[in-house]
């Protein structure tokens, strides 16, 4: 219990930092924006409380808006996504159910589920950021194509980190 504490405590330190400092800086043709973030909500235990996730999903996005001044778009994005992650939870879940792997990582729960489990929480968190920092239908197709290729760089950045920062490369 208390390594898995500090471990998402030192992820949660790492992330925000490495957002504000480095990925924050990077964004191609002003549509493609890295939001590696968001890995903290995605990696959280699986049976984490409703109430906690929500709480959590809430301090990781205010951490990066009040280093990135963005008003809280970040925090609504994060507490979207963490409220939606017990429905694709259920929605993704394997047909014998969850083992008794606490963490849903790449290497505990296989390289198809994992994807297909951070794609949608990834889309989502970008679908309601762009939207709410651009806030105005007649942008429409830029603000789609932001989203998809920012949810794609993401998604690169996430599985990359998978890889990176597994202890066990068996999958």
């Amino acid at each position: 219990m208390i390594r898995l504490l500090f471990s998402n405590t030192s992820r949660f330190i790492f992330l925000v930092i490495f957002q504000v400092l480095i990925l924050n800086n990077i964004q191609l043709f002003n549509v493609l924006n890295p939001y590696l973030y968001i890995l903290f909500i995605l990696l959280l235990p699986l049976d984490i409380p409703a109430w906690a996730l929500l709480m959590l999903g809430f301090m990781l996005g205010l951490s990066v808006d009040l280093f990135s001044d963005t008003a809280g778009i970040h925090a609504a994005a994060t507490v979207f996504m963490a409220f939606c992650r017990p429905l694709v939870l259920i929605i993704v879940t394997p047909r014998g159910g969850y083992e008794n792997e606490p963490v849903p990582t790449l290497n505990n729960m296989g390289s198809r589920w994992f994807i297909t489990y951070s794609s949608i929480l990834v889309f989502m968190h970008h679908l309601v950021l762009f939207n709410i920092e651009v806030f105005r239908f007649n942008e429409f197709p830029i603000t789609l194509l932001r989203i998809l290729l920012s949810s794609i760089f993401t998604m690169v950045l996430v599985i990359l980190s998978q890889y990176f920062f597994s202890s066990n490369r068996t999958r």
